[in-house]
């Protein structure tokens, strides 16, 4: 495939990864959905309304728009990919070997769309005929294959950098299955023949949502609740030893829901700005990392960390700028917190100076606007229930390079 990957936050966006909320949200109650990471259960039809504007509004602008779980149909043609698939479906000690046959060989017997269905819905213990100890001890609407309702939030599980894409390791259980999704469709999909992956969902914890390409050749990892330390430098190795970047900022992040990844707490607006939390915009800190040597192996890499220096100051200096200018999200404290809250910084932007935006965010719209950002305001009141805000939702796949 030509014309792929991304060497900032802000070239026009030509190429787009989306995933439209389905039957899986169906699948959240008020029991399960803080094990599945949603803060709320969310009226589907309306959250599906959200998203189909979402993407539309991408169109609108230019952007190709492709969907995942098409990705995922098209791939299960392929019985390498139904393999691969299937078997992590059931890789789950909670199923036994009775039960894992039983619902791999249930599922080998779907056609492709079922199938895809199925990987993403998940598969409750009265959807499957079987029989043996743990299917008789599973309760009747217990999941034999849980339902993957993150999968909404493409950014996570994949990003690329320069012309490679990382396939994360998802760190909270209920999302672990989702890269074997994405790597999937890289591996097996026509449209990324060629496509070299520079991760993948074996090694330390890495989620895209704390992955900023600040520049061409710069890259912020945040290390918090979703992405360790180890998940940042397994990453710089992987990106210098292939040429993709030349310098990385490892930034550390309060480990809590509301500030799971960097990009809750600031994104790239334009190539020298970005929209940012004020409660952390001056104790930020970056640790500089880069490399010393040029060993053929990533492992054998000499790593040079400098600091901790302030983040704004160390994404400068490797970005090459006098300074980054900084939007605030809201404009007092309580606004600033809810509107953080909200997803106010998670903005996607779509070429330099503009960006997509949640409506609600009425405080941080209207700075970004008088700092000359233009907003694509989409609606979001039942999408925001997984925490997650434009840029959560979406993975660029082809940036113009600035």
């Amino acid at each position: 495939m030509s014309n792929v990957g991304a060497t900032s936050e802000v070239g026009t966006l030509r190429t787009v990864l989306l995933h439209r909320p389905g039957p899986e949200l169906r699948r959240l109650t008020p029991r399960n959905n803080d094990q599945l990471l949603f803060d709320g259960v969310p009226w589907v039809a309306r959250a599906q309304e959200e998203h189909d504007a979402f993407a539309q509004a991408l169109r609108d602008r230019g952007v190709e728009v492709l969907h995942l779980d098409r990705l995922l149909t098209e791939v299960l043609d392929f019985p390498a990919a139904r393999a691969e698939l299937i078997a992590a479906a059931v890789d789950d000690p909670r199923l036994g070997t009775t039960l894992q046959r039983a619902t791999a060989a249930h599922m080998g017997d779907l056609a492709p769309e079922d199938l895809a269905r199925t990987l993403i819905a998940g598969l409750a213990h009265d959807e499957l005929r079987a029989d043996g100890l743990a299917y008789r001890l599973l309760t009747p609407g217990e999941f034999v294959v849980p339902p993957l309702p993150n999968l909404l939030f493409t950014r996570d599980s994949s990003v690329w950098v320069g012309d490679e894409v990382a396939v994360t390791s998802l760190a909270m259980p209920a999302r672990s299955r989702e890269s074997t999704i994405t790597a999937a469709v890289y591996t097996h999909h026509p449209r990324f023949a060629g496509v070299e992956q520079l991760y993948g969902a074996h090694l330390e914890h890495l989620e895209g949502g704390d992955v900023l390409l600040l520049a061409a050749g710069v890259v912020a990892v945040g290390v918090g609740e979703r992405t360790t330390p180890g998940g940042a430098e397994r990453l710089a190795r992987q990106v210098f030893s292939r040429g993709l970047a030349h310098t990385v900022l490892v930034v550390p992040i309060a480990q809590q829901r509301a500030t799971m990844h960097l990009d809750t707490i600031a994104t790239m607006v334009d190539v020298d700005a970005m929209v940012m939390y004020p409660a952390v915009a001056d104790s930020l800190v970056a640790w500089t990392v880069t490399c010393q040597t040029g060993a053929e192996d990533a492992d054998d890499l000499e790593l040079t960390v400098r600091g901790p220096a302030p983040f704004l100051a160390a994404a400068a200096e490797a970005m090459g700028i006098d300074r980054l200018r900084v939007i605030d999200t809201g404009l007092d404290p309580v606004t600033a917190e809810r509107e953080q809250w909200d997803d106010g910084n998670n903005t996607l932007a779509i070429a330099p100076r503009v960006a997509v935006a949640y409506e609600r965010n009425t405080v941080t719209n209207a700075a970004l606007e008088a700092a000359g950002i233009e907003v694509v305001r989409i609606a979001g009141s039942e999408l925001g229930s997984g925490r997650g805000g434009p840029r959560c939702m979406s993975c660029p796949i082809s940036r113009d390079r600035l």
